[in-house]
């Protein structure tokens, strides 16, 4: 188990103003700020922005898991984001635009969280919300612009966000890691750094108006992706009591290596560095070991380790073996058009399909025809929404069959309004502006079922954090995800429960997903 940390770090302040929100935490004493809501709201939070919750993890403490460092003395200042972990910085890549994307500066010493919170007293015992961020796990961090908790945490829940290790910093497995590694395992530094996180809520989050016994983690795409590893790892047992995973979790697994194959992995890297032991790779400059460009290169993901990860967390799922908490897991309406081909005639989209389904291509294309480009684009992107309620029903079916705790399933179907891009349609990680309140941070021509919608789906969020159901007063009913139940909760212009296709669609993705050609399919 990881220790739980007492952190510290360097930037101590003297006298505070008598105005700015303190908290005294297990490592030191922290002073806040207290700050409006974003345009067009009326509440006020306090927020503490750059609290360490474990040592740097550098020189030699660079792929190790997250040790503890001594606390500090007097105030220290909690009024600046920390940088972000180690990475390449993109400005825009749509069609994600700036908002969307960390920020410099950068830094191996990143392993700092943030806290919003509507109470700062330990009275409080409000809901927790803490979100894992996205981007590949090779890029992101919890100062992104549409992270920013004030909006979600008037609602009454206390927001947390971190950063954790990523790339190379945070899944590098190599044989020396595993040898010097008491659990004789490597990689997974990034996901220890999110335990560690955890524990400092359940250490801390008191002072700061939450409940550490109604503690929610939430992630998006590979934060969805962590989401599903701490369910599963034995690690993160107790240190939250609900889960909810947006554009991640479905019958097709992310695709993990063992801990051979990730070694293996990481032994040609520290080739292509020119490094031939781990002292060597562990005294290399920072930037020289970011592979290649941004969201390319040499990928570094979670593996299974047999510590942090004893099997695939699919395989302890459908096993019973994993930490059982109550669920929420959705798609964004377009998050299969990452993988979607551009399709330039009808002969071409009848080739894809013969090489996509094989000995089904037939009836796929018989369920979903095409004569011209255009209605090709049309089924594409019809099948892969299909795909996806069905591959998402498929894991909640499997996972109510052996689990106590209810799982609850969406669809969001409402594209941000961009008459510049309607092309993107509703994109992947469109959904989380809605659920944190942020949309005035987009310059987007919003309508008011826009806002309606953020009302709402925040709402879920924080009656699921609350009391894992989302289910509230005065919202429409969600029902849980059972077995021989196919049907899901749209999230849109309408809320209400939908059907995952008709009929005859719906048979054969399940045929889809029982056959060889199904472990082919895409994540989403």
């Amino acid at each position: 188990m990881v220790a739980t940390l007492l952190a510290a770090a360097p930037g101590v302040a003297g006298a505070q103003s008598a105005r700015a929100p303190l908290v005294a935490t297990h490592d030191g004493r922290i002073a806040g700020v207290r700050e409006a809501g974003l345009p067009g709201s009326a509440s006020r939070v306090a927020v503490f922005r750059g609290i360490p919750f474990a040592a740097p993890p550098v020189g030699e403490l660079r792929w190790r898991p997250p040790m503890p460092v001594h606390p500090w003395q007097g105030v220290r200042k909690a009024d600046a984001f920390a940088p972000s972990c180690m990475q390449h910085v993109i400005k825009e890549l749509l069609p994600w635009t700036g908002e969307f994307l960390a920020t410099e500066p950068v830094s191996e010493d990143c392993l700092y969280l943030n806290v919003w919170t509507p109470r700062v007293s330990s009275a409080a015992r409000l809901p927790v919300i803490v979100y894992i961020h996205g981007g590949g796990f090779s890029g992101g961090s919890g100062a992104v612009a549409i992270y920013d908790g004030r909006n979600l945490a008037a609602t009454g829940v206390v927001v947390v966000t971190i950063n954790y290790r990523l790339g190379v910093f945070g899944f590098f497995a190599y044989p020396g890691l595993s040898a010097e590694s008491p659990h004789r395992s490597s990689g997974n530094y990034g996901l220890l750094d999110q335990i560690a996180a955890l524990r400092w809520v359940q250490a801390n989050i008191q002072g700061f108006g939450g409940d550490p016994h109604r503690v929610t983690i939430w992630g998006q795409s590979a934060g969805a992706f962590s989401v599903e590893a701490l369910l599963a790892s034995p690690l993160a047992a107790g240190l939250f009591q609900r889960a909810q995973a947006d554009s991640g979790i479905g019958i097709v697994p992310f695709p993990m290596p063992d801990l051979h194959a990730a070694e293996a992995a990481g032994e040609k890297f520290a080739e292509s560095r020119h490094a031939r032991s781990l002292a060597q790779l562990r005294s290399l400059p920072a930037d020289t070991l970011l592979p290649g460009p941004a969201y390319s290169g040499e990928p570094f993901f979670p593996d299974v380790d047999g510590w942090v990860l004893p099997a695939s967390p699919q395989t302890l799922s459908e096993r019973g073996a994993d930490n059982d908490v109550p669920v929420v897991t959705g798609y964004e309406a377009d998050d299969g058009m990452l993988f979607a081909p551009h399709i330039a005639n009808a002969e071409q989209y009848r080739t894809l399909a013969n090489e996509e389904y094989g000995s089904m291509a037939a009836e796929f294309l018989r369920l979903y025809p095409a004569a011209s480009a255009d209605q090709a684009q049309a089924m594409v992107k019809q099948s892969m929404r299909d795909r996806d309620r069905v591959s998402m029903y498929l894991w909640a079916s499997r996972r109510a069959a052996n689990h106590k705790q209810p799982i609850f399933t969406y669809y969001f179907d409402r594209a941000i309004p961009w008459p510049q891009h309607p092309e993107f349609g509703a994109f992947h990680t469109g959904e989380i502006p809605y659920f944190f309140r942020n949309l005035k941070l987009l310059d987007r021509p919003w309508e008011p079922v826009d806002f309606t919608l953020a009302n709402e789906v925040s709402a879920y969020l924080r009656d699921f954090a609350a009391r894992g159901d989302p289910n509230g007063s005065g919202l429409p009913a969600w029902p849980r995800a059972e077995r021989g139940s196919p049907a899901t909760m749209e999230l849109g212009v309408r809320l209400g429960t939908m059907p995952l296709a008709d009929a005859a669609r719906l048979a054969f993705w399940k045929r889809f997903f029982n056959s060889p050609a199904g472990a082919r399919a895409p994540l989403f």
